[in-house]
């Protein structure tokens, strides 16, 4: 499940506009990984009412230490994923549906080079 927005778009709001235009039922949907974005109360509770399912936020422990905590690096790990594509390390499309189907084209070949 894929959404693109505009940059004035928040991430909670953007999250929300996401399941909320989806018609896509995922009954065995439990949890939803998010990460430090997506805090709040209010967002876990709209999530909840739009999916059933609970939002789990992966934190990191400590400021300017690294340590790999292994659900936030799931996140990030998709998001580097991303980088590697040269048209998206730079947002540059014009059109909104441009950079959705090269996210798509992304994570394709993601899934290509693995099988």
């Amino acid at each position: 499940m894929l959404c693109t927005t505009t940059a004035n778009v928040t991430d909670r709001n953007g999250a929300v506009l996401m399941f909320s235009q989806s018609d896509l039922q995922l009954p065995t949907l439990k949890k939803i990984l998010c990460d430090g974005g997506y805090t709040g109360e209010d967002f876990a509770l709209k999530i909840k009412s739009l999916t059933g399912a609970e939002v789990e936020i992966a934190k990191r422990s400590e400021l300017h230490k690294f340590a790999v905590i292994p659900k936030r690096w799931v996140v990030e790990r998709t998001f580097a994923w991303l980088d590697k594509c040269r048209r998206l390390w730079k947002n540059c499309e014009r059109l909104l549906v441009n950079t959705l189907n090269m996210i798509k084209l992304a994570l394709l070949s993601v899934l290509l080079r693995r099988f």
